[in-house]
């Protein structure tokens, strides 16, 4: 094992409130805007809220496994460190390659949500028609506005994690604004009769009983919950105390699972099912609803159009996070390791990330459901496989110190192993009463990820030899600790 020391290349800027600004607003999203009508048509209202407390329970028993590992080892990389500790670097790459899929297809996924948006608010808005894909016409207006949107928010993320921070802070308050207005003017003017007659399965009957609804709706919930993993992508850049970074990790969940259902209730509550059925953007329409006002609608879906920019923020962070701890580790290619001189972010990785989303609007919506749903089965893979890391590292070094301890940690790492397992599972077995399993465009996206991986993994490990995996270290003194802060050393170190 060779080792060797050097300063810590990025700047502590991240305060407590970043944190949570930047988890919470990349769970709450667009996704409760454009998708709540499908869930409740798909589920029913009651049997939605279930499944969204089914999925975070879920991520929550997952969210305890990451607060403890993050608040342990408070490195760049997240999930690429847990699992390399636990693993060795075979693990971590494919741990960290599945979860980088998951925040590239929500950064693509963003960067056509935000011209649909401005296609809801300007009727007149699609001009230029150029082709068709997959049934999706793709018009140059469109197109212009995803391509110009994206080259804005890559520019921002290069320019610092604190300035993409201020812009998330800002917008996460315009969508959780959006959102209490929603459930609020429902209370007010919704009607009982409503929720009651649309409980289980849903107007739509996509699902021929009410646990297949659930399920279906269930195995959505990943991809709209990803986003408190971001916080442990970005550990070295937080200016806060490690025990009070995992505490904010399960607060950002726990507020993320009550967020949707109240929605979802609210929705229900204040529209019928009949009204629904003929409602292009159902979440907006109930919003006009509930205060009576066309401008309401609108309102609301501004506050969608913040949880794009939020969603897209957090993700090109931790994705562009996550490559660089992979290229640090001679994982893929180094060139996704430099840091930009002066505002000290991955750039290269940035650049990469901000390219692909520039590249999304070309091949239209329906291309990006493929790509999304890809990107949830990563998410559900590299949880599971965190989750295992915990019991792995509980077991391997129980000396280590660990700020944040879960109580009963192996029940809770058992737990958090067995549901990702079976949401991993649900994406992978088709069920004969539930919508779960990817379809044939989506495997051809997951698998031609996994081949991407194969020949990085492939290339690195034949140029590095057995540099390959070679992982650093980071050691700090907390924050809140009582003794001087020292500066940052990172301990490479190479697995022979």
């Amino acid at each position: 094992m060779g080792v060797n020391s050097t300063k810590s290349k990025f700047d502590k800027v991240l305060s407590t409130k970043d944190i949570f600004v930047l988890a919470f607003g990349a769970m709450i999203g667009w996704g409760w805007v454009v998708n709540t009508g499908i869930w409740i048509e798909t589920a029913g209202a009651l049997g939605a809220a279930i499944a969204f407390l089914i999925g975070g329970v879920m991520v929550l028993f997952v969210g305890l496994t990451y607060a403890e590992l993050t608040a342990a080892m408070p490195q760049c990389g997240g999930e690429h460190v847990f699992s390399y500790k636990a693993m060795g670097p075979t693990g971590s790459f494919i741990c960290t390659w599945a979860i980088v899929l998951g925040y590239v297809s929500v950064v693509a996924f963003e960067a056509c949500a935000f011209p649909t948006v401005i296609q809801y608010l300007s009727p007149n808005f699609l001009q230029g028609y150029m082709y068709t894909v997959a049934g999706f016409d793709i018009y140059a207006s469109w197109v212009a506005v995803g391509v110009v949107t994206a080259i804005i928010i890559t520019g921002i993320n290069i320019l610092g994690a604190k300035t993409a921070a201020k812009l998330q802070t800002i917008f996460t308050l315009l969508i959780a604004g959006a959102g209490i207005l929603l459930i609020a003017g429902s209370v007010i003017n919704g009607d009982p009769a409503n929720i009651m007659e649309n409980m289980f399965v849903g107007s739509g009957k996509t699902s021929t009983t009410a646990l297949g609804g659930v399920l279906t709706v269930a195995v959505m919930t990943p991809f709209l919950f990803v986003g408190f993993d971001v916080i442990p992508q970005a550990a070295e850049e937080i200016n806060a105390g490690f025990k009070k970074i995992g505490s904010i990790m399960i607060l950002s969940i726990v507020m993320a699972v009550a967020f949707y259902s109240l929605v979802i209730l609210a929705v229900a509550y204040v529209m019928p099912a009949s009204a629904m059925a003929g409602s292009t953007l159902v979440t907006a329409d109930a919003m006009g609803l509930a205060f009576n006002s066309p401008i309401m609608t609108k309102v609301l879906i501004v506050g969608g159009m913040a949880g794009i920019i939020t969603s897209w923020n957090s993700f090109l962070i931790g994705g562009s996070r996550a490559m660089f701890s992979m290229a640090e580790s001679n994982m893929i290619p180094k060139v996704f390791a430099k840091l930009h001189p002066k505002f000290k972010t991955p750039v290269t990785a940035i650049a990469l990330i901000g390219v692909l989303s520039v590249i999304a609007p070309f091949f239209g919506r329906k291309m990006l459901v493929w790509i999304v749903d890809a990107g949830s089965f990563g998410v559900c893979l590299a949880y599971a496989m965190v989750s295992l890391s915990f019991l792995i590292l509980r077991k391997k070094d129980p000396g280590m110190k660990r700020p944040y301890k879960v109580k009963n940690g192996t029940f809770v790492g058992i737990v958090a192993v067995a549901l990702s397992g079976v949401m991993t599972l649900l994406y992978v077995i088709p069920l004969p009463f539930a919508s779960t399993a990817l379809v044939t465009e989506e495997w051809i996206m997951a698998g031609g990820w996994a081949v991407l991986g194969l020949i990085f993994y492939g290339y690195c490990k034949f140029k590095y030899g057995a540099a390959f995996g070679a992982h650093i270290d980071v050691e700090y003194i907390d924050v809140e600790e009582k003794e001087s802060v020292h500066i940052p050393v990172r301990v490479k170190s190479v697995v022979e």
